[in-house]
Formats: structure tokens, C-alpha cells, sequence
């Protein structure tokens, strides 16, 4: 039986061992420079991203890349690559890598694109030559393994797509989260985690000295089919929001680590291994592996997709845990055997690599785990500073190695040989030492924490000695308000708070910016003295193109409009400051249910109604406080025929003002059932239905303007006698939407203006554009529109239909009967009344207010009528 595929014993001066001391010394620059940016991920903005990149993108693709071809070669004794083809792609790589890291981070869309394009060509190139090798190769027992090297670099490929979506946000932010976890998983668990599979069934057993198990070559045809499939399936799961697939998929592909794993450990033996110490890694990398893609499997199956942007506890294992420790225990091995000229040395340099290999095997895995579990923070940093140490101290002899090999490359080459072989030999030291100089600066540079700061053009203005402090929230790929309006001079403070379950930060333009902010925590950055208009987003690569920006524009009036401080109500916005109705709205969020529901059994109606503030989601990403009937706006719609009674238990759980409440549907003296509750109190309102129609109720306190303008107002729907049934019946209440701080001098102006930010149908902006009512084509609906105000009224229409039947205001406009047909129901502010019409055919029906302000501005939804 075969022992392994070793690598050859022996390189010559000209050739594969010069190519690889120099491709080690790039994996060796890549990982140095990793290091200062990993120290500095707390405060320097995106620095977590910048480490993992320059550690996967850098120093693992470049050591893949060489590594896959080396034993592509070796395990289908297939004839090597001509050398300049393969130092072409080589460089490609890395110079690719340096675009994609230098693009993101100083934000060049060019620079980002050209990068990505030169990495996906050079790694095609790498498939291409992968897929060529085995044609006409002798082939061998390990030849399916190449298949291995051949599918990651297809991963990779589709990796590198997604990642450019990301940065360039072109995949939207409705898409982020999926994309992100999609791009995370191709470049892991394919770049990353198939090549290491593969290499794992040859190199195992080499390192061991033993010989390898019968059914290798079988087991591993059946682990490429379970964790590549697997991976296949999990990547177009994530990337299309598919919770099902993407399970399936990481399930398959632990299935395929695990069965690697089991085949493996049958194959150690009571013998001594030929490196203890790469044994040992090798083992514990694979232990983090199955761990992590178990941990995954977990995760995916129980937490929803925009609560793993950040896959957090996993990056430590997979990079530290898995990545990490193969390099280690990969080289540990290979490069005593490739950099050495004969036995002697071969064990020499092997000896210098495994020195202290036990401590250093424990405080690298000891860090893993410590930075993998739920611990406190100071167990965090303990792990971060055990695991580097671990790390740096084999990068230490790494270096060692390689300046002694290259020494002895000089000595073997001879005089004339010198000057040609001392390029490559010290051409790793040079990276690393140019590295080191760059990764100092890039830690000094500018972009982290910083205080306030002022305006050169000094504070004079409308706002000159006025504070203002606004709440600013980052979550959804959004910052809310996206547009702050201050008056020149103006001492602006930004009290900032992360609410996402991935990490952000806030960047003001030639201003201060917050650390990186994990959930919840909240920085609050003093900009001094605002004159200019500036801009502000999140440094994290791909978010600013993904939409996290904010404007803040200096205006020549006050603050708010009425000096108000301490706004706190969010808002998307477009170009032209108006609310951006074509936004997302928040994860969660959940369109108010338009159909009428059933008349309750029996004639007497008994409801509760409890006045109270909320904040809620008024428009796509914008969360408003509404002063509330039972926590909604509109408050509930009552449904009952005409000589029901209602019996409505008011109570006022506002703790801050009095409410009271006034059903138009009844008639009765108003002085004692429409007087204002005071907080804490309550009454009962009980009125009868004398008549038929679509009826409003609103808060009876004084000022009205205010209290409808706020939110307090509903829908009363009495069917008159005889109506026959629909299909569908829907209920839409319009009125007007007024931000800002309920109550605040800013508000008041604009209600008594009658310049509202939007036009809704209930209670919230688009939100039927977004969320459309369905019917099938052919079926009847019913419309009740309510004008609730509190000024304007509507013209209510759909476009593509004529309205047979017209309900206003308690009688009958049209009817089917009748040769007529209608367009609009108009209704004053109060009025109400219902249309009827039957879709003719499958489309997308747009309703609207008529009245073209109001319907650009948030009145306006979409009927989806399917065959």
C-alpha cells in the first residue's frame, strides 16, 4: 500500500524552491500585516474586517494557490506548470488582493472593482490549469483529490462575486444579510475548507508515517459529493433568503467533514509521528472545523438570517481555530521538506519549527476557545492575547527558517548564481519588513475615535449658542434620521446607538467618529459648532455603498422650526429631504391587516380601548411616537349592523396628558361620555347604531388638531341592511402624517400649516406598495374609506377599474344595476363611505389619492390580482 504522496525531498536552487521561499515569504508578509490590524479592531474602524481580509484574502489564498498546485501535480503525476505561467498568476493574486483590501478601505469603487476583476481572472486561470493538469496525467490512487482544489477555486470565484455586490452595495440592503452570509460560507467553507479536506487525506498520513486506510480513495469521492453539494446547495439557500436550503446545505457539508474526520482517526496508529507537532495541530484544526460547521448548522436552523450578518463566536474558530492552525501544521511539515537540500538539514529546520510546539499548540487553542464562548470581555481579550501569542511566536520561526534556507540557497548556488537566487531568497524579508511599515501607518492613520470638532469658518449664524442633540440609530444597513436640518451655527451633539445585531459605527465628514459598536451600545459625538454641510456613514466596507449614510444640511432658520431641541424621531429620507418611501422597512415589520373583519355575534358589542403612546413604524424604516387608541393608528375598526349597541370601556393609560373619545356613529349628549379622562381613569361610552355607514372616531381632548394629528383616530363601519356579501372587503382609513417630537412647537406649526411630511393609509406611508392586498381575478371587492384627516380629505381611485357600486356618507351614489359607472369617491375630512368593482384580469392595480400631492407623498398602495 501507499504510505502518502510526499512532497519531493529535494528542490534546486533555479525553480520550485525558489518560487516557494518566495511564495512563503508573501504568506508570511499577508499574515504580519493581519496582526497589528487584528490588535486595533476595537478602535480603528473596520479593523476586525481589514485583519480577517488581509489573513484570508492575503496570506491563506496565496498559500492555497501555491499549495493546491503543488499537489495537484503530485498526486496526478502530471508534468509542472511552465514557471512563468505560474509566477504570473501568483502575482495576479496578490496584486488583486491589494486592489480589493486598498479599494475598500479608501473607498474606490474603481480601484475595488479592478481588484476583484484581476483576483476572479487570475483565480479562473488557477482552475483552468487545475482541470488541465489531469488531462493526459499518469493519475494514481490520490488523483480525485485534485477534484477537491478544483471545486474551491470555483467557491472562491463565486465568493469573489458576492463580495463585490456587498462592497458596491448592488445587492441592496433588502439582500445584505443573505449575500453576506452567502459570501462568508463560499470563501470558509469552499476556498478555504475543501482544500484543506482534500490535502488532510494525503497529508494525514504522511505526517503520521502510517500507511493510509484501504477505502480512502472511495470515502473521499463521497465526502467531495456531501460537502461540496452541500456547500452548492447552502450558498444559493443564503444568497436567496432560503432558511430550508441553506440548513440543508451546512448539514450535508458537516455530514461530509464528519465522515473526513471518522476515516482519519482510524488511521493513527501506536508509532511515533514523523512531526509530533503538525500532527497535533493538523488534528486540533480539524477538531475546530467539525466544530464550527456544526455550530453553524445550529445557528442557521434556530436564529433568523439578519441576526447572523455577523457570524461572531464563528470567526474565531474557523479563522483561529481552523485556518490558522493548518497553516501552522502544513508548514510545520512541508517546509523543512521543500526548503531543504538534503536529511540534515531537513531535520534541522524541522527542529527549529517544532521548538516549544506543545505551550504554543495550548495557547493558541486555549485563545480559540476563549474568544469562541459566551464569556465575559476580559475572557475575550485573555483569548485574543493567548492566540496571537501562539501565532506570532511560530510566525517568529517562520522567519528564522526561511532567512537560514536563503542563506544556504546562496551558499549551494555559487557565485555567479548569487545575484539572480538573492532576489527571490530575501524577497519574503522585504515584504515583511515593507508590510510592517505599512501596517504601522494604516494603525496611526486617521478614521478612529476622536472628539468633537469645530468649523474653521467659525459659529456664526442662526443657531450661534443653540444646542441641539439629536438621536441618531444604526441598524438595518440604515441610519435614522438618514437627514439632519440644523441652522448655521448651531452646536450639533449626535448621541449614537447601535440597535443591529451586527457591529457599526458613525463616521462624521472631516469630524469625529464612534468606535465600532457591538448591540446596544450607544457613543454620543460632539461636532461642535456646525456651518457646512457634511456627510456621515459607516466605515465598514460595503455598508456606506449599501445605504448607511446620513446627511447633515445646514439651513438658514432655526433648528426645528420652532427652536425645539431633542428630536428623536427617525426618518428615511430622499434627495429632496422627503421620506424615501422606496426604503425597507425594518426587519419585522408587519403591514396593518386592511380586511374588514365579521360582524360579531349577537347585537351589543363590548370593547376596550386603552389610550396609550407608542412608537411605531410610520413609513419604510421610520418609527414615530403616536398618541394611540389600544396601541395602533388608526386605532381598531368597530363592524355591526344597523341597532347594534356598543359598550367601549375607555381608559387612559397615557401617563403624561388626558384623552377622551367621540364616536360619530352615535348620537347623544356629548358633555359626560366625551370628557377627558385624566391618566389612569376610565369611562364607558355606549352608544347605539341608528344608521348605516362608514363612520369616524377620534379623541375629544382639546387641541383635536393635535390629537388626530398624533394618531387618535378610528374607523366605525355599519352595514346598511340587505348589503350583499363580497369577495373581499377592505377597510382604509386616510389621513395625514406629521413627524416630529408629538406636541413640540416644530409639529404644532406644521399641523396648523397643514404641511404634513406624508399622506397614509392606515396610519402608515407605502405600506400596501410594499404589502399588496391580493385578490384572484374575477372576485368582487369592497373598499370603506374613512377620511380621518385632520384637514384634507380624498379622492379615492384605482387605477385599471371603474367602480359599479358608490356608498356615501349613509346612501347609495351607484349601483350595479345602473348603466353608470364611477371613478373617484370623494370624501371630506370625516366622511366616509365604500366603492365596489370586480378585476377583470391577473395585474398590479394601483390605489391612490387622486389628489397627486398626496399620493406621491405615501397615499397610494397596489391590489395584486392573481388568475
Amino acid at each position: 500500500m501507499d504510505v502518502g504522496v510526499r512532497p519531493p525531498s529535494r528542490f534546486k536552487a533555479s525553480g520550485p524552491r525558489r518560487r516557494h521561499l518566495a511564495a512563503h515569504g508573501l504568506v508570511a508578509a499577508w499574515v504580519v500585516l493581519a496582526l497589528p490590524a487584528a490588535s486595533v479592531q476595537q478602535t480603528l474602524p473596520a479593523g476586525r474586517w481589514l485583519a480577517v481580509h488581509l489573513f484570508l484574502v492575503g496570506a491563506a489564498t496565496t498559500a492555497v494557490v501555491v499549495w493546491s498546485e503543488h499537489f495537484a501535480v503530485a498526486m496526478l503525476h502530471a508534468r509542472l506548470p511552465d514557471r512563468r505561467w505560474s509566477t504570473t498568476r501568483l502575482a495576479a493574486v496578490n496584486l488583486g488582493a491589494v486592489g480589493v483590501l486598498t479599494g475598500m478601505w479608501a473607498d474606490r469603487p474603481v480601484l475595488l472593482g479592478a481588484g476583484c476583476a484581476l483576483l476572479i481572472a487570475a483565480i479562473t486561470a488557477h482552475l483552468v490549469v487545475l482541470v488541465r493538469l489531469g488531462r493526459g496525467a499518469l493519475g494514481g490512487r490520490l488523483a480525485p483529490i485534485a477534484d477537491y482544489y478544483r471545486a474551491a477555486a470555483a467557491a472562491l470565484i463565486v465568493g469573489a462575486v458576492l463580495g463585490w455586490l456587498l462592497a458596491t452595495g448592488k445587492g441592496g440592503p433588502q439582500h445584505y444579510a443573505g449575500l453576506k452570509l452567502a459570501h462568508v460560507h463560499a470563501t470558509l467553507l469552499g476556498w478555504i475548507g475543501l482544500p484543506v479536506l482534500g490535502t488532510l487525506f494525503m497529508l494525514w498520513p504522511t505526517v503520521l508515517g502510517v500507511r493510509m486506510a484501504e477505502r480512502t480513495t472511495v470515502l473521499a469521492r463521497r465526502v467531495l459529493l456531501l460537502t461540496g453539494g452541500g456547500l452548492l446547495i447552502a450558498v444559493a439557500g443564503l444568497a436567496a433568503g432560503w432558511r430550508p436550503g441553506a440548513v440543508a446545505g451546512v448539514a450535508g457539508y458537516a455530514a461530509g467533514v464528519a465522515l473526513a474526520a471518522h476515516l482519519l482517526a482510524r488511521t493513527v496508529r501506536r508509532r511515533p509521528a514523523i512531526s509530533a507537532a503538525a500532527a497535533w495541530t493538523l488534528a486540533a484544526a480539524l477538531g475546530w472545523m467539525l466544530a464550527g460547521v456544526v455550530a453553524d448548522l445550529v445557528l442557521l436552523a434556530v436564529r433568523p438570517f439578519d441576526a447572523l450578518r455577523d457570524i461572531g463566536a464563528l470567526l474565531p474558530v474557523l479563522l483561529g481555530g481552523l485556518v490558522a492552525q493548518v497553516l501552522i501544521g502544513a508548514l510545520t511539515y512541508l517546509l523543512p521538506v521543500v526548503l531543504a537540500t538534503g536529511p540534515k538539514e531537513r531535520a534541522a529546520l524541522r527542529a527549529v519549527l517544532e521548538r516549544a510546539w506543545l505551550p504554543r499548540l495550548v495557547l493558541l487553542n486555549l485563545g480559540v476557545a476563549l474568544l469562541a464562548l459566551p464569556l465575559p470581555a476580559p475572557a475575550g481579550t485573555v483569548g485574543a492575547v493567548s492566540a496571537g501569542a501562539g501565532a506570532a511566536a511560530f510566525l517568529a520561526l517562520v522567519v528564522r527558517v526561511l532567512l537560514r534556507s536563503g542563506r544556504g540557497l546562496l551558499r549551494d548556488a555559487g557565485e555567479e548564481a548569487a545575484p539572480a537566487a538573492r532576489r527571490p531568497a530575501l524577497w519574503g524579508t522585504v515584504a515583511g519588513a515593507v508590510v510592517i511599515v505599512l501596517a504601522v501607518l494604516v494603525a496611526n492613520s486617521g478614521g478612529g475615535t476622536g472628539g468633537g470638532t469645530t468649523n474653521a469658518a467659525g459659529t456664526a449664524g442662526p443657531g450661534a449658542g443653540t444646542t441641539r442633540t439629536v438621536a441618531v440609530t444604526l441598524a438595518g444597513m440604515r441610519i435614522r434620521p438618514a437627514r439632519i436640518e440644523v441652522a448655521a451655527g448651531t452646536a450639533l451633539r449626535l448621541k449614537v446607538t447601535n440597535t443591529d445585531t451586527q457591529r457599526h459605527d458613525l463616521k462624521i465628514e472631516d469630524g469625529p467618529a464612534t468606535p465600532m459598536l457591538g448591540r446596544n451600545d450607544t457613543r454620543v459625538l460632539d461636532l461642535g459648532p456646525v456651518t457646512a454641510d457634511r456627510e456621515a456613514w459607516c466605515t465598514l466596507p460595503g455598508h456606506r455603498a449599501a445605504g448607511m449614510t446620513m446627511d447633515i444640511v445646514v439651513k438658514d432658520g432655526t433648528a426645528d422650526g420652532g427652536g425645539h431641541t431633542g428630536h428623536t424621531t427617525t426618518a428615511t429620507t430622499d434627495e429632496d429631504g422627503g421620506l424615501d418611501l422606496s426604503a425597507d422597512f425594518s426587519t419585522g415589520f408587519t403591514a396593518r391587516d386592511a380586511a374588514l373583519a365579521p360582524v360579531p355575534g349577537g347585537t351589543l358589542h363590548k370593547v376596550r380601548l386603552r389610550a396609550v403612546q407608542r412608537t411605531v413604524e410610520v413609513a419604510p424604516g421610520v418609527r414615530q411616537r403616536m398618541w394611540t387608541f389600544g396601541g395602533t393608528a388608526p386605532g381598531p375598526t368597530l363592524h355591526g349592523r344597523v341597532g347594534d349597541v356598543f359598550e367601549v370601556t375607555l381608559v387612559n393609560d397615557d401617563t403624561a396628558m388626558g384623552h377622551g373619545i367621540d364616536f360619530h356613529a352615535g348620537s347623544l349628549a356629548p358633555d359626560r361620555p366625551m370628557r377627558t379622562l385624566q391618566p389612569g381613569e376610565r369611562l364607558v361610552y355606549r352608544f347605539r347604531a341608528e344608521r348605516a355607514g362608514a363612520w369616524l372616531y377620534h379623541c375629544s381632548t382639546a387641541p383635536m388638531l393635535q390629537h388626530l394629528g398624533n394618531g387618535m383616530y378610528g374607523a366605525v363601519v355599519i352595514d346598511p341592511p340587505g348589503l350583499a356579501k363580497a369577495d373581499h372587503t377592505y377597510v382604509l382609513v386616510s389621513s395625514q402624517l406629521y413627524l416630529g417630537t408629538p406636541g413640540s412647537t416644530a409639529q404644532v406649526a406644521k399641523l396648523r400649516r397643514n404641511t404634513p411630511d406624508a399622506w397614509v393609509f392606515n396610519g402608515v406611508a407605502g405600506q400596501y406598495a410594499q404589502r399588496p392586498l391580493k385578490v384572484r381575478a374575477g372576485e368582487r371587492a369592497r373598499f370603506w374609506v374613512v377620511a380621518a384627516g385632520p384637514s384634507d380629505g380624498i379622492a379615492f381611485h384605482i387605477v385599471g377599474t371603474v367602480f359599479d357600486t358608490v356608498y356615501k356618507e349613509g346612501a347609495y351614489l351607484l349601483q350595479p344595476d345602473e348603466a353608470g359607472g364611477a371613478q373617484v369617491l370623494d370624501l371630506a375630512a370625516a366622511q366616509g363611505g365604500f366603492v365596489e368593482t370586480t378585476f377583470p384580469e391577473a395585474g398590479h392595480y394601483a390605489f391612490v389619492d387622486h389628489d397627486m400631492r398626496h399620493a406621491e407623498a405615501g397615499a397610494h398602495g397596489t391590489v395584486e390580482v392573481t388568475d
